[in-house]
C-alpha cells in the first residue's frame, strides 16, 4: 500500500522515532521485586537508546535520572504523568500515517476487560497532548473502543493479524462481533485484510492471548511463532492448532507467508503458577530486535530462530525473568512511535 494515499498502519520495522516506556516505582505492581525490575528496565532502555530515542514516563524525574548514565539520559525524554502501571504497549497511542502524516488514535484501555485498575493508563496520551509532547499531531479521542496495542500486528501492505479469543473477549467491546470489528479495523487503520487467530493462548497470560505473544510479522513476507513440540506440554494442542491455522494464512497478493518457528521456553513457575514466558514478545527498532530471554535452555536456539527472521537485524537478548513475574514481557512495556510522531522531540 502506497503510504501516501489514505491511511497506513506501519509494522513495526517501519523507521522509528521513538520507543515509550513507563518507569516501575512503588506505586506500580512491581512494588515486590522493584530492584531486580528496574535493572532489566535500565538493560532495556539502554539498548534502545543505542537506534532511537525513548520517552520515559515517570513520577519523579530527578530520581529515575539517577538510573542512567549521561549518555543515555541524552537520548531519553522524561514526561511527568501518572499511570497505573507499565504495560505501555497497551495504554500508548496507536500511530497511523494518513495522507503521509502522523496521526495518533487514543484508544480506551480497560486493564485488559476490567481485569485491573487503569483509570489513568487510560488517560496517559491525552496528558501527554497537554504537556504539548505531540506538538501538532492530531490526538484522535477513541474512547469508545477497547483496543490493545499488543493485540494487533501489521504487516505493512494493509494486512492486519489479531485473535479473536482477545478482541471479542467479555467487558472489551461485548456489542460487537467479528463483522463489526473488523470494520473498525479497517475504517481506523486503513487495513484491508483481517487474519484471525481462533486457537492459541497461553498459561497465566492476563491479555486473553494477545497475538503478540503468539505471532508477529516479519519483513520479507514472514511470520515468527510460538512452537510447541513437546506432547506433555499443556500448551501442545493448542499452538499446534494455531501452527495450522498460520499455514493457512496469506498476504494481499494471496500468497502464504514464510513461516518460522521459534521454541515455546521451558515452563517457569512463581507461586505455583505458570507464567507465560514467550520469546515472540520482542520488539523490532531501527536495526537491532530486543528478544526477551529466561536463563532456560531454549534462549540460544530462540534468537538463532529470530535472527533467521530478521537478517538484517543485529538480534540481542535481553534478560527479562522479571518481567514475566508480573505475566508480561519486553514488547508488553515498550510503545514504538514512527519518524514525525513527535514534532518537539
Amino acid at each position: 500500500m502506497d503510504k501516501k494515499k489514505g491511511k497506513f498502519y506501519p509494522p513495526e520495522w517501519f523507521p522509528q522515532q521513538l520507543i515509550e516506556l513507563a518507569w516501575p516505582d512503588t506505586h506500580t505492581d512491581w512494588c515486590d521485586i522493584l530492584p531486580e525490575v528496574q535493572e532489566c528496565y535500565v538493560n532495556i532502555i539502554t539498548e534502545i537508546t543505542k537506534t532511537a530515542k525513548v520517552l520515559l514516563l515517570c513520577r519523579n524525574v530527578n530520581d529515575v535520572k539517577l538510573f542512567f548514565t549521561d549518555e543515555v539520559k541524552r537520548e531519553i525524554t522524561f514526561a511527568c504523568v501518572n499511570y497505573n502501571d507499565t504495560w505501555a504497549r497497551d495504554f500508548g497511542g496507536i500511530t497511523i500515517f494518513e495522507d503521509d502524516k502522523p496521526v495518533v488514535l487514543d484508544f480506551a484501555f480497560n486493564g485488559w476487560g476490567m481485569k485491573f485498575a487503569a483509570n489513568f493508563d487510560n488517560c496517559t496520551n491525552r496528558n501527554l497532548k497537554k504537556l504539548s509532547f505531540w506538538g501538532n499531531t492530531p490526538l484522535i479521542n477513541h474512547k469508545n473502543v477497547v483496543l490493545e496495542g499488543g493485540s494487533i500486528e501489521s504487516d505493512g501492505t494493509g494486512v492486519l493479524m489479531t485473535t479473536s479469543v482477545c478482541l471479542l473477549s467479555a467487558n472489551r467491546n461485548d456489542e460487537w462481533g467479528k463483522p463489526e470489528l473488523e470494520s473498525l479495523l479497517k475504517s481506523q487503520l486503513g487495513a484491508k485484510k483481517i487474519l484471525w487467530l481462533d486457537r492459541g493462548l497461553l498459561e497465566g497470560d492476563d491479555t486473553d492471548g494477545h497475538v503478540d505473544t503468539l505471532a508477529r510479522f516479519a519483513p520479507g513476507n514472514r511470520i515468527v511463532y510460538c512452537q510447541c513440540k513437546d506432547v506433555n506440554d499443556s500448551h501442545y494442542k493448542e499452538l499446534q492448532k494455531m501452527e495450522e491455522e498460520l499455514k493457512a494464512f496469506t498476504n494481499m497478493d494471496g500468497s502464504p507467508y514464510e513461516l518460522h518457528p521459534v521454541p515455546l521456553p521451558s515452563a517457569i513457575y512463581d507461586d505455583g503458577d505458570r507464567l507465560p514466558a514467550t520469546y515472540v514478545n520482542y520488539l523490532i527498532l531501527n536495526s537491532k530486535v530486543l528478544v526477551p530471554v529466561y536463563g532456560v535452555p531454549e534462549d540460544e536456539a530462540a534468537l538463532n530462530a529470530i535472527q533467521g527472521a530478521h537478517p538484517d537485524y543485529e538480534v540481542v537478548g535481553i534478560n527479562c525473568l522479571a518481567l514475566v513475574k508480573q505475566h508480561g514481557s519486553l514488547h508488553c512495556i515498550t510503545m514504538n512511535y514512527p519518524q514525525g510522531t513527535f514534532e518537539s522531540l
